[in-house]
């Protein structure tokens, strides 16, 4: 059988028009051909689709039939033509992306989500938290398009482009005696407890915030070890130590805590954007990536 997409609407306009001169004229072809055409449709068929006379044109129950089918078959066909047009244009599809638990605090991230989602509202977006070690795997096995993670060593097969560098502070309890003042230096923090992250969780904010310490010759006395940031502000809120987390956390706005910046120069962290090198990068990706890197530079 060897029908093909152009029978369909021949017989679509015949059937109709019922005459085909209107048929022929509607289509922008000549006569002749067209009744070849539809000859042609009905041998490959294998039934008498049209019933003919000098005088009139009229559908046979296998005609009714096949113009209810073929009507379904075009419309399909332009369907899937419009969803890959849109897939390809990256209107349509999904993004997944990982991202640390620090990055819905900093604007550029949450704002560039809010507008990929207005922009393009049948794109799922799919997102997971993990810490930076978490996202490794899943990006160099496709499983993630993008990770948002803090600055970290990288496997060969991943890329990253900075999306911002921050500052780090220093968070205390409201009546520490550190907690009137306007900055502090890493070095009045040296004999001060530490609530910090657990060396295993995973998160890149501890690799960063030791080698911050150690560069200017400070062991750090951390009496909690916690997994989360988030639990790392509750407890400095209710008085267990000090912390130091990047600024865009300011966000959580939680009551009893006191920010401070570091004075220190290199006092920063660094927040990337990191995708496997070896994947095609998506319509949906190159969107989302101007949109991040945008933001981050505004």
């Amino acid at each position: 059988m060897n029908i093909e997409l152009r029978h369909l609407r021949y017989f679509i306009a015949v059937a109709e028009e019922l005459h085909f001169g209107r048929a022929a004229l509607r289509l922008n072809i000549s006569q002749p051909p067209l009744s070849q055409q539809i000859q042609q449709l009905e041998q490959q068929v294998g039934a008498c689709l049209l019933a003919r006379t000098n005088r009139s044109v009229q559908l046979t129950a296998a005609g009714h039939q096949f113009l209810q089918d073929a009507r379904v078959i075009l419309l399909d066909v332009e369907q899937a033509a419009s969803r890959a047009a849109r897939l390809h244009q990256g209107e349509e599809g999904e993004i997944r992306i990982g991202f640390t638990s620090s990055a819905p605090f900093i604007t550029a991230v949450s704002d560039a989500l809010f507008t990929y989602r207005q922009r393009f509202p049948q794109v799922h977006i799919q997102m997971q938290e993990m810490n930076t070690r978490q996202q490794l795997t899943p990006l160099s096995e496709g499983r993630l398009d993008f990770g948002v993670m803090r600055n970290t060593p990288l496997p060969e097969t991943l890329a990253w482009q900075l999306l911002l560098r921050e500052p780090l502070c220093c968070i205390v309890h409201h009546a520490h005696p550190l907690a009137s003042q306007q900055s502090v230096s890493v070095t009045a923090l040296a004999n001060e407890p530490f609530v910090f992250f657990d060396a295993q969780s995973g998160t890149a904010l501890y690799g960063e915030t030791m080698a911050l310490l150690q560069r200017y010759q400070i062991q750090p006395y951390i009496t909690q070890e916690v997994g989360e940031a988030m639990t790392i502000l509750g407890l400095v809120a209710t008085g267990l130590g000090i912390s130091i987390l990047p600024a865009s956390f300011r966000r959580a706005q939680l009551a009893g805590v006191v920010w401070l910046p570091l004075q220190e120069a290199d006092a920063w962290s660094e927040m990337w954007l990191v995708w496997s090198k070896q994947r095609e990068i998506s319509a949906q990706m190159k969107q989302m990536k101007s949109l991040l890197l945008t933001g981050s530079q505004a």
